[in-house]
């Protein structure tokens, strides 16, 4: 940002000069965070990355250490980096980027050398359990977008482990929008283990300077026939699957626009069924699934595209057709009613009419109102693309989704993402279509228009949209609507929700202001920082933040209970912060800490002067060594540890997470070749869940009997854990093949088939074969081994068993029945279906594939 002689910076040794705007509100929410673990709530665009910057800068100046800044996307990522170059005077090289790119033995090394690592919270969350990294240094860890931090996302495990691990912890969280509600809020503050909460809002004087109105406007469009059409057709299937789901007793309603939370109750007493063992519950579970992806294609046709729709139905015809396909959509596309509607939607030849809308917006925008540029959000990225090639008839449009590929759909790469972005800011063209995927925090420009090509159901999307335009200017947001849709129940929803967490937030805010008024001045002034008060100050703020919490908890006594603790532990630490920054501040070398950026006595009367309700506002007034042993070993000191080597593609379950955070063991990341888990020279342990294991025996690269016998072959006691329950009602597989397929493991390939009931069980488990070995019996961990090449047999039965997914037990009869791969492909329909197993449909599906056209 260029220096202008009417705008005042802040000033800090550890700061770029002339470049960190002073603004009053970023001061008074980085003096409360310095002091304590803080959610810093405040609306999209007016720079809640500075306050953290603020706080690092404090941080790394007073008390030393590294700064970890956490964001959940590698643009965020970058994008921070960037910004952090600019703004510190830190080496570039000291400032890293830690994203899926950097190899792990990279990062490993880097991270011994780096002052301040930006990163996304997966590749942090891999480095933990794998032990290359450690957290012991890290004095000030910032969680951006921090709303995510709830169930099994990487935020809540990282918190944990700072918290454990870190000798003088400082956490930051940060969102434009925290939750829906008081409960979402909590669980947001307990799971990052933050006690106080700093709210500004659009409405505190000195924030509204900086902002502008936001206008919107509820465009209602109407759907003509033939879409309404597809849409009843399977409004009638699904009204059918929820009557035979009343018939279990888990609903009253059969209504096709029943409830999201009425679909989520039903499933939890369908789960309920299941674990009692009863075979309705595993039935109602399937139906269940079948009104899911009912109910999805409904929302397509209805608030999207008939193109979406289309797609979404090739996709399930597709997956109808793979080996080991759920009974659910093999029913679903399988339906007259579902069958129609597919049919109606390869038909419709017409356009949407939000297509129409958007355009005729865009015309206005782009056109008449002399716009730049404009933001177009959709929810599908099926419909995001054909809006693409639709509105580049008439305009300079490109797509921004995220990175993953999928059928039909190619992602977009980091470096695609940015460049797009580049260029949108540059001018280059003129309308971004978009994903949720710039939905947060992304530094997209200020654009003339924000279109919503549908509402969104939750008040954190909607008001991240909605901070896309109106930050330097008046900005417009638009919102199209379908007419009796489910785009009329989202908009209800996003508005009750958006209003309930305004008043949430506004609850927690007037909770702090209610205690603040209390504390004596000298206690609320920032000046304090610099002086003997600092301390004092210090502790009032976290005081302050600590009531807010718990005010907000209201009548949830266990909730109060927990913030009281957590509160009562941050004040001791918070005290020790606090003698630590006033001792800083006294330095040698003359230079004090987070004082320098406190507000000068003007502006606080002059904000004082401007805040309507006369309440003050709260002021809030040894090195690991380069060897990869150690740091591999990194945060333990015994050596008799019991270590665990966990195969990268474990990560996808809570196991390794959990191992990870016992004190009695470590683990150990690994790309391993056979088995999932190695607990000690000899055992090595293959592990599936139920739907795993049956995939195994319907299809796949690698049978299980493959993957047995290369444990087999490398270990002496390989160990066989299948996770779960309802292993004979999952799958339209005969309880005789699975029992068979049990008896082989154990009998031909002399394998113990362990059985547990979840992860959970599962990592006891684990730990206590692991312990056995290494310290009872006092053997070490060996990983070795590799996968066996494929026989001949092996890869003739692989090339048959890829033609539409016959799966591996057809293929083998086939190659039985002809003798050779050729004949198989040559054969013809009629001689096909002599063979046992092939039926009618899979003959037709083999001669198709073989025989049709390339295209």
């Amino acid at each position: 940002m260029p220096a202008s002689e009417d705008v005042a910076y802040v000033d800090h040794p550890l700061l770029a000069p002339s470049f960190i705007e002073r603004r009053l509100y970023q001061i008074r929410l980085a003096g409360t965070a310095r002091n304590g673990h803080t959610l810093v709530c405040l609306p999209t665009g007016l720079g809640k990355t500075t306050v953290s910057l603020l706080v690092t800068a404090q941080r790394l100046h007073d008390v030393g250490g590294k700064s970890l800044f956490l964001a959940p996307t590698k643009p965020l990522v970058q994008q921070h980096a960037d910004f952090y170059r600019e703004a510190l005077n830190v080496p570039d090289d000291e400032i890293v980027v830690f994203t899926g790119d950097v190899r792990p033995d990279d990062r490993a090394e880097l991270w011994q050398e780096a002052q301040i690592v930006i990163a996304t919270p997966q590749v942090i969350e891999n480095d933990l359990i794998g032990n290359r990294i450690s957290l012991r240094d890290v004095t000030h860890l910032t969680f951006d977008e921090c709303h995510r931090a709830s169930g099994d996302y990487a935020y809540v495990y990282i918190a944990e482990r700072y918290h454990a691990d870190a000798e003088d912890p400082l956490v930051t969280g940060m969102s434009a929008s925290p939750g829906g509600d008081e409960e979402a809020i909590l669980e947001v503050c307990e799971n990052l283990g933050i006690v106080d909460v700093e709210v500004m809002t659009e409405e505190d004087a000195d924030v509204s300077e900086y902002t502008h109105d936001t206008d919107v406007e509820w465009n209602r469009i109407q759907l003509p026939d033939e879409i309404l059409e597809i849409r009843d057709a399977l409004n009638e299937v699904i009204t059918d699957r929820l009557e035979k789901l009343k018939q279990l007793g888990v609903t009253k309603s059969t209504k096709p626009d029943i409830s999201q939370k009425k679909l989520n109750r039903m499933r939890a007493e369908l789960q309920r069924l299941m674990n009692a063992d009863k075979s309705e519950g595993y039935k109602g579970m399937s139906t269940h699934a079948e009104v899911m992806k009912l109910r999805r294609a409904v929302e397509l046709v209805e608030t999207q595209s008939v193109e979406s729709v289309r797609r979404y139905f090739e996709r399930q015809r597709n997956a109808a057709r793979s080996s080991g396909a759920s009974k659910a959509s093999q029913r679903l596309v399988a339906e007259p009613k579902v069958r129609e509607a597919m049919r109606k939607a390869e038909s419709f030849d017409g356009l949407h009419p939000k297509f129409r809308k958007t355009r005729i917006l865009l015309a206005e925008t782009l056109g008449i109102q002399d716009g730049e540029r404009v933001i177009v959000f959709t929810e599908s990225r099926d419909t995001a693309e054909a809006l693409t090639e639709f509105l580049s008839e008439s305009f300079s449009v490109r797509r921004f989704v995220g990175q993953g590929d999928r059928e039909g759909s190619d992602g977009m790469t980091q470096k695609e993402q940015q460049e797009t972005l580049d260029k949108f800011r540059s001018g280059e063209f003129e309308v971004l279509v978009s994903t949720s995927v710039a939905e947060e925090g992304l530094d997209v420009p200020e654009v003339d228009l924000v279109l919503f090509f549908e509402p969104v159901p939750t008040a954190i999307r909607s008001i991240q949209r909605k901070g896309r335009t109106g930050r330097q200017a008046d900005g417009r947001v638009v919102v199209l609507l379908a007419e009796d849709t489910r785009d009329e129940a989202y908009f209800w929803i996003s508005r009750r929700r958006e209003k309930t967490m305004q008043n949430e937030l506004r609850d927690l805010k007037g909770a702090a202001d209610d205690l603040e008024a209390e504390l004596d001045p000298s206690q609320r002034d920032l000046s304090a920082f610099a002086g003997d008060d600092g301390s004092s100050a210090g502790n009032a703020g976290s005081s302050t933040g600590n009531e807010g919490v718990d005010a907000a908890a209201g009548d949830d006594a266990n909730v109060a209970s927990d913030a009281e603790s957590a509160a009562e532990s941050a004040a001791a630490s918070t005290a020790t912060n606090g003698e630590t920054a006033v001792a800083a501040a006294t330095d040698s070398d003359g230079q004090s800490g987070l004082a320098d950026f406190g507000p000068s006595d003007e502006e606080l009367a002059r904000a004082d002067g401007d805040d309507d309700d006369g309440d003050d506002e709260n002021d809030g007034d040894g090195d690991e060594a380069d060897d990869p042993a150690t740091v591999a070993a990194a945060g333990t000191d015994d050596e008799e540890t019991v270590e665990i080597v966990v195969d990268q593609r474990e990560l996808d379950s809570n196991i390794a997470r959990t191992l990870s955070k016992r004190e009695d063991l470590t683990t150990r990341l690994e790309t391993l070749a056979v088995g999932d888990y190695v607990l000690s020279d000899r055992v090595a342990v293959e592990r599936k869940s139920v739907s795993d294991f049956l995939d195994t025996l319907t299809g796949g690269d690698r049978s299980i009997f493959e993957q047995i016998a290369d444990l087999t072959r490398h270990y002496a006691r390989p160990l066989l854990i299948i996770e779960g329950r309802g292993l004979y009602e999952e799958r339209n597989i005969h309880p005789g093949a699975i029992r068979g397929a049990l008896s082989s493991v154990a009998v031909d390939f002399n394998v113990s088939v362990l059985f547990t009931e979840d992860e959970d069980d599962t990592a006891e488990m684990l730990a206590t074969i692991a312990t056995r070995e290494q310290t009872d019996r006092e053997r070490t961990v060996s990983v070795h081994g590799g996968k066996s090449a494929k026989t001949l047999d092996e890869q003739q039965e692989y090339v048959v068993s890829a033609i539409a997914d016959i799966g591996p037990v057809t293929a083998r009869t086939l190659l039985e029945a002809f003798g050779s791969v050729e004949a198989v492909m040559t054969a013809n329909e009629d001689d096909l279906k002599e063979v046992r197993g092939v039926g009618q449909v899979t003959a037709e599906r083999i001669r198709e594939v073989v025989g049709a056209e390339y295209r």
